[in-house]
């Protein structure tokens, strides 16, 4: 086993076919834990089982070790822990974890490949507040209403084993677990297996840059996991320098991929991986997925989000199909609400920042950034494709981190949100939904999660003040969960029609384009009138829209074959919205 230090590789090849967690073959269970500051291991099934130490590995072999065995753990006689690569956890992070033998889903999809890039229309859901239940066979019966729609790909937030009753997804410790809160690891196959019967590709939010703040016990059994030389905003950084620690994240990524048939992952803040190692660890990631798609013959998409605008990840050079795009969302914001503190003081001039990022993608590629002390941020995009980039007027972060979780329909004007959300689905770039827009849902969706004790009070002494909504109150996220009966409403329908009229102009015009659009597109926003243009191969997509509550000139005098709305007046109404074909 290669020390720290020599080529990642090497260590990825002899680790066949996996390094961490439970290995089953030929009726035998090879228990395994990597805890370099251990003196001695025990295994705790029916009683303690004393584990070989070879190296910095303690290993076991256990003859007729089935599924639904439970084990734990137990380290230098002093603490009793789950298995760091656990893959379920029925009683959460400090119970036992259990045996699961993947191979017993009979999958009805064997064939599914999965779906062009191009094609995707995301919608981002939390499995917990998703329904009333709050479980994956729940969302299972809403698959059909997302089909119907036009969604094409729905979005799981993590659902790595959390501690306590309900979170985010982000305070995730055990990440090869699927939370048991939200039922078993069959009931989350079940509806990977309808949403693929459906046409539906399914992709999951992945945390690599930390863990939640309690149930790791990395820290105590393999210190060099992390690097106290580097702190982030949950402690000291992941330290991807080592190569075990490397292995670690690339299995968890195969493992979801690979186990549960996810056709995509979004990796969350991978500006805040600060010890990535050589080669980044993000490339040698994306080299195991792009390898495993080849092998099982799928189409597999790796998205980011990275604040830093590194271009150099984004394909086609980069590994990763596409970026969430911030400055587009945070143009848009100022725009619909005018707040403009804390990072949308970047934003000041919003016309610019839009008119950009749907031109060029970044719409910071090297400028300073007044948020981050004159510092400068981005590098040039312009040679991306166009679908390079996921485009949204909200998500989940964007909306619950504010005090009180508020979605913009309590925020804008809704004929100018309107104007926006018909905007986001006709542009090019991969449009991205929160659960309920597609409706206009009205609910917050605020920041929760069941801790306790001190862990409870640092965290509500971090979100004090009048305004901000107690994340601790079991209210708190009854609140965040989507209320399907507001489809009743006629607003609602109103929406919800408007949402699959432009899906469906989306997917018969504006997809086909897709694979030859980059993003040097011309988009112009001046006197509140927004005109954007693509071309792909002969043909150019056109957009035109009013901004404003007054009627504005139409500065065209060239249109092309309607898409959405007829042919734009010389005086546009407010708010109004025109797309259109032309030939080069």
């Amino acid at each position: 086993m290669p020390r720290s230090g020599e080529h990642e590789s090497s260590f990825i090849a002899h680790c066949d076919p996996l390094c961490f967690g439970p290995f089953v073959f030929d009726g035998t269970v090879t228990f395994r834990l990597w805890a370099p500051a251990a003196r001695n291991v025990q295994l705790i099934l029916n009683g303690a089982l004393t584990m070989r130490r070879k190296g910095d590995w303690f290993t076991l072999n256990v003859p007729n070790a089935g599924p639904g065995t439970q084990y734990r753990f137990r380290v230098d006689d002093e603490i009793e822990i789950a298995d760091p690569a656990s893959h379920f956890q029925p009683k959460d992070v400090h119970g036992p974890s259990e045996l699961i033998d993947h191979g017993d889903y009979r999958w009805q999809t064997e064939d599914w490949k999965g779906l062009p890039w191009e094609k995707t229309v995301l919608l981002e859901a939390h499995v917990g507040t998703f329904t009333p239940e709050g479980t994956y066979r729940a969302m299972l019966n809403k698959l059909d209403h997302l089909t119907a729609t036009g969604i094409t790909a729905l979005e799981l937030m993590p659902l790595s084993d959390f501690v306590g009753r309900w979170n985010w997804g982000y305070d995730g410790v055990l990440p090869f677990a699927p939370d048991s809160s939200y039922g078993r690891p069959n009931d989350l196959k079940a509806l990977i297996d309808a949403a693929h019967a459906r046409g539906l590709m399914m992709f999951l939010d992945v945390v690599y840059n930390h863990f939640g703040p309690e149930g790791n016990h990395l820290h105590r059994i393999a210190p060099a996991f992390f690097s106290e030389a580097h702190q982030t905003p949950w402690g000291a950084a992941i330290d991807y320098r080592v190569p075990e620690v490397r292995v670690f994240a690339i299995e968890n990524a195969l493992h979801w991929l690979r186990n549960y048939r996810f056709d995509g992952l979004r990796l969350d803040a991978v500006h805040a991986i600060i010890e990535p190692g050589t080669p980044h660890i993000l490339f040698d990631l994306a080299q195991a997925v792009h390898a495993f798609a080849e092998q099982s013959d799928r189409q597999i998409h790796l998205v980011l989000e990275n604040d830093e605008n590194a271009a150099r990840f984004l394909a086609p050079a980069g590994g990763y199909r596409a970026q969430w795009n911030d400055d587009y969302h945070h143009g848009w914001h100022v725009l619909l609400t005018r707040e403009r503190t804390s990072y949308y003081a970047d934003y000041q001039n919003y016309r610019e920042h839009i008119a950009r990022a749907l031109a060029l993608g970044f719409s910071y590629q090297g400028e300073p950034s007044s948020h981050r002390g004159g510092t400068r941020r981005g590098t040039s995009s312009s040679h991306l494709p166009r679908s390079d980039f996921v485009n949204f007027l909200q998500n989940h972060d964007q909306i619950g981190n504010r005090p009180k979780g508020e979605r913009l329909a309590a925020l804008a004007k809704p004929e100018a949100l309107l104007a926006a959300f018909t905007i986001m689905l006709l542009q090019p770039g991969p449009p991205l939904m929160f659960m309920g827009d597609e409706w206009g849902a009205a609910n917050p969706f605020p920041f929760f999660c069941d801790f306790h004790g001190k862990l409870a009070a640092a965290v509500r002494q971090g979100r004090q003040g009048d305004e901000i909504t107690d994340p601790l109150s079991e209210q708190t996220r009854v609140a965040a969960v989507l209320d399907w009966n507001e489809l009743d409403d006629r607003a609602a329908a109103a929406r919800l029609e408007l949402t699959r009229n432009l899906l469906a102009v989306r997917e018969r015009f504006i997809v086909p384009l897709l694979p030859e659009m980059t993003c040097a597109g011309h988009s112009v926003f001046k006197r509140d009138v927004l005109q954007a243009c693509w071309t792909a191969g002969a043909r150019t997509l056109m957009l035109l829209g009013n901004l404003s509550e007054d009627r504005k000139r139409n500065p065209l005098t060239i249109w092309g074959e309607p898409i959405w709305g007829d042919a734009p007046p010389s005086e546009l109404p407010p708010w109004t919205v025109y797309a259109a074909l032309r030939d080069v």
